[in-house]
């Protein structure tokens, strides 16, 4: 018998998606694996049972993971779920480590071999296993599907006999891979859109997916950007402009998408409440930043929030899990493009290489030990050229911050080295 892979069921009330679909469940048996999916896990992405079973999967309880050599999910296990696993498991997952200290201690203390699969690096070989900009992507293209729905009118121009209706104004802050989707997603259905960002290299992406760019386009922002692509901390001075600049033309938009979300920081406050204010009734914000806190405020997580002047703020939770069925199938391919990185061709057995780049990138928790430095304990030191987790950017770097407190003085710039490059913008 070969070594076993187990696909759970999502026990979070807000995760519908799945971390297999039955073509990733025949790519695993053809690596070797004797793959097991909880009866149920694939239900609320639209994969019943039968499926699973028709690619070569057995059809299993919850407690069969106690064999599994490798347990694939979408959000990290709970500590009940822990006490299943069988020791020295290999656990891959979208693990959310920032702030749940406890969580992460409780991976080490199950003795599995944990990988968080948001801490994948952004180069060329890992590009199929990107599972933040998969899901964005798809964030992006949900975001404005919802907002169309609370807007409750016709996104296009329409020319008829009764009279011209005219276009929404889409408004999209935060140029990354959800703002890029929701840009090419808000001019496919025909609404006329501009998008903001700090990286002068947002520009030009923007105007190519036909949309008008908005920024403060002085000296300091075409300097804002390094040799590596990513944004650069703005002065108190260019904050202020920009977020004027910001201000006006909210109050003239149907529709502001806010994406800013940097990992590990709560979510920089985009639009105040003045800005929700200024806007005419009938417009709707989405906010896919409520999670950590949100982009707007008033913004309540899991809720549309209506506002005195007739706004609608879309604070939906888990924004790709609103399109479950696609999602899953992207983020099992994701899955399985990072796990055959894993196995032995030749003995077609896991055989987890800790030299590897991916290895080291995303490896959480091995051997009893917290060993990602990032959340390492002080006593606990890292194997010897372990990759080290990059500080993310300020969030108020990403779009000018539209909250009222004063911005802190500049510190002095860390020391470079090789490995501490920011991310940007998922």
């Amino acid at each position: 018998m070969g070594q076993t892979v187990f696909i759970p069921r999502e026990l979070d009330a807000n995760e519908p998606r799945v971390a297999a679909s039955p073509d990733t469940v025949k790519r695993l048996a053809g690596l070797g694996f004797d793959v097991v999916v909880e009866t149920g896990a694939g239900t609320r992405s639209r994969i019943p049972d039968d499926e699973f079973a028709k690619a070569g999967a057995a059809i299993g309880k919850a407690a069969d993971v106690a064999k599994a050599d490798v347990v694939l999910k979408v959000r990290r296990p709970s500590e009940a779920e822990l006490k299943g696993y069988k020791s020295g498991a290999a656990v891959i997952a979208i693990m959310d480590p920032y702030g749940n200290d406890a969580a992460v201690a409780a991976l080490a203390k199950a003795g599995v071999t944990a990988f968080s699969m948001e801490f994948m690096p952004r180069i060329t070989r890992a590009q199929s296993m990107d599972v933040l900009s998969s899901q964005a992507n798809l964030a992006g293209y949900q975001a404005v599907i919802d907002g169309a729905s609370e807007y409750d009118r016709a996104l296009p121009m329409m020319m008829t006999a009764a009279g011209t209706v005219p276009a929404a104004k889409v408004f999209i802050m935060g140029v990354g891979v959800a703002g890029l989707q929701a840009i090419a997603t808000a001019r496919r259905l025909g609404a006329v859109v501009t998008a903001t960002d700090v990286r002068p290299a947002a520009k030009e992406q923007v105007a190519s997916l036909g949309a008008k760019f908005l920024a403060v386009e002085d000296e300091e922002f075409k300097a804002a950007e390094t040799a590596g692509g990513y944004a650069k901390e703005m002065s108190r001075e260019y904050q202020a402009k920009q977020a004027a600049l910001t201000a006006e033309h909210i109050a003239k938009q149907d529709i502001v998408i806010t994406t800013a979300l940097i990992p590990g920081r709560p979510a920089p406050k985009l639009v105040s409440e003045a800005m929700v204010a200024s806007m005419k009734p009938g417009s709707v914000l989405v906010d896919l930043a409520v999670e950590r806190g949100g982009n707007v405020e008033g913004a309540v997580p899991g809720q549309v929030v209506n506002t005195a002047n007739g706004v609608k703020i879309v604070g939906h939770l888990n924004v790709p899990g609103r399109v479950a069925a696609s999602a899953s199938l992207l983020y099992a391919r994701n899955l399985f493009a990072f796990l055959e990185t894993l196995v032995d061709k030749t003995t077609k057995t896991l055989a987890i290489n800790r030299d590897d780049d991916l290895v080291k990138a995303t490896m959480l928790t091995d051997g009893g030990k917290v060993i990602h430095p990032a959340f390492a304990k002080a006593d606990q030191q890292p194997p010897k050229g372990q990759y080290v987790e990059p500080a993310a950017i300020p969030a108020k770097t990403m779009v000018a911050d539209a909250s009222s407190k004063k911005a802190a003085p500049k510190k002095a710039a860390a020391p470079k080295s090789p490995s501490s490059k920011p991310k940007g913008i998922a």
